[in-house]
Order: structure tokens, then C-alpha cells, then sequence
């Protein structure tokens, strides 16, 4: 296995992209910075064995601003993962081992990756698309697909709704405590980790209770599309309820969609 590419020279034994790197690396305590934060450039990794699928996606978000990391299978992605500042991952479903699935499951079993993960995969069908969602990623793209709506799911995944400089610094709800500035939850005291669109998705809840929201309003108002599977949205409920626990409010309205009860009451959907 070759090591991954990280300048931005074009490597000889590689013919298909080059890599963009910034001086942002790391912060303390080995948490990775985003590039958001740091001089406002996003890095994305891009994880896939076809170079020509590569070549195509790195031209595109290199087009958009984006720094691009490049691995050509699961081992050169996880190096990346704990060596590079990475923003956001792009990772091919069928790629050699581990395989984007595999990688997405292991990203979020714990704090230290918990960057947006698409996965580009050729399995188009809906038990696909949701097995995919329920191993953790934000967003789930078919192959073949259209490069410049790609790059359009990376800028939205990076994007944070609602902005926390329109939050409370601390919202809570019973045994829940989540602090915006810090992104962080807390359930009678003990650290919950939430996905980036978990967290996004939580806050707007907090900050919107007692009121019904369809699953095509908060794919708008949450993930600021104005396309996308709603599948999506279902998925991130369920894993929001199963990691908040008894804590979270979250009820569905059949028909109309959900909202958050602002008192806990004894029929809230488990």
C-alpha cells in the first residue's frame, strides 16, 4: 500500500490527482481543527479505488475552494483520518479494506472523527441508502452521479445549521445539557457523541418545541437542502432518540411529522 497523498505536488506513482494541503494541522490535545475555523479553507477526503471517480470529484471541489486529500482505499483513508485535519469524507462503499461502510461505522463509534462522512456507493436501492445512514453518514450519493451536485452535498454538509451565534449558550431539557459553543452533549452528566447533522438536528428541536415539523421542512430548515432523500431525516431521528436515551422528547405525529415534546411525557416514541 502506497502512502497517502498529502502535498500539493503530483506524485510520481500517482497519475490521477494531486493534494492540497495547509499549514492547519492539528490542535491541542490531537483534535483536529476545521478548516473552517483555521484560515477558512475546508479539507475533504476523498476515499475511493477508481481513479477516474477521483480524478473527477477532487477537479470539482478544488473548482469550489475546497483543499483535497486523497486515499485510494480504506487503510490510506484512516491514515489520513488520523494524521490530517479533515473537514468532511467522501468515502466509495465498495472500496478495498475496510470498505466505506466499515469506515463510516468505525468514525463514529467515537469522538475523534466526528466529521461529516457521503457515501458514494453503486447499491441505489432504499434499504441501501438507509443502511448506509444508520452506519453513520450524512449523506448517501449513487453512482453514477453528477459531480457538480456532489460538490454541492460536500458544501452542505459542511454547513451548520442553525448558526450558533443564534443559540442560547446552553440549552436543556430534563437530564439533557447541551452547550453550543462547545458543541457537546451531556445526559445526566455523561458525554453523548453526536454527529455533526445529529447535533444540528438536536438544537433545532431544543429551540423549536411543541411544534410539528414534516420530514421535507427539516431536510430544509436543518440540512438546508432543497433536495435529498427524506430517508434521511428519519434515519438521524432514530439514531437521535437511541442515543439520547429516556432523555429525548422527540415524538412522531403520524402523517405529519415530528416534534419535541417541551414536557417529557410517558408516550414519547422510543
Amino acid at each position: 500500500m502506497g502512502e497517502p497523498n498529502r502535498t500539493r505536488y503530483r506524485p510520481a506513482d500517482r497519475g490521477d490527482e494531486g493534494v492540497n494541503r495547509d499549514k492547519c494541522t492539528t490542535s491541542l490535545a490531537g483534535v483536529r481543527v476545521s478548516g473552517l475555523v483555521c484560515g477558512g479553507v475546508s479539507r475533504i477526503l476523498i476515499a475511493d479505488d477508481d481513479p477516474i471517480v477521483r480524478d473527477v470529484v477532487r477537479r470539482y471541489l478544488e473548482r469550489d475552494g475546497h483543499d483535497v486529500s486523497i486515499a485510494h482505499d480504506g487503510n490510506e483513508a484512516l491514515q489520513l483520518l488520523g494524521t490530517e485535519r479533515i473537514d468532511a469524507a467522501v468515502l466509495d462503499v465498495m472500496m478495498p479494506g475496510p470498505d466505506g461502510m466499515t469506515l463510516c461505522r468505525s468514525m463514529r463509534r467515537g469522538d475523534r472523527y466526528a466529521v461529516p462522512v457521503i457515501l458514494l456507493t453503486a447499491l441505489g436501492e432504499e434499504d441501501d441508502r438507509i443502511t448506509g445512514l444508520e452506519a453513520g453518514a450524512d449523506d448517501y450519493v449513487t453512482k453514477p452521479f453528477s459531480p457538480r451536485e456532489l460538490a454541492l452535498r460536500v458544501r452542505s454538509v459542511l454547513r451548520r445549521a442553525p448558526s450558533t451565534a443564534e443559540l442560547p449558550s446552553e440549552l436543556s431539557a430534563g437530564p439533557l445539557r447541551v452547550s453550543t459553543a462547545a458543541r457537546a452533549v451531556t445526559v445526566d452528566g455523561r458525554p453523548i457523541s453526536l454527529t455533526n447533522r445529529e447535533f444540528d438536528l438536536l438544537t433545532f428541536l431544543l429551540t423549536h418545541t411543541d411544534t410539528v415539523y414534516s420530514r421535507q421542512e427539516l431536510l430544509k430548515l436543518v440540512w438546508q437542502w432543497n433536495f435529498g432523500d427524506l430517508s434521511t431525516v428519519t434515519v438521524h431521528i432514530k439514531r437521535l432518540r437511541s442515543k439520547l436515551g429516556d432523555a429525548h422528547r422527540v415524538q412522531t405525529v403520524w402523517g405529519r411529522g415530528y416534534l419535541w415534546r417541551e414536557e417529557q411525557t410517558s408516550d414519547a416514541d422510543q
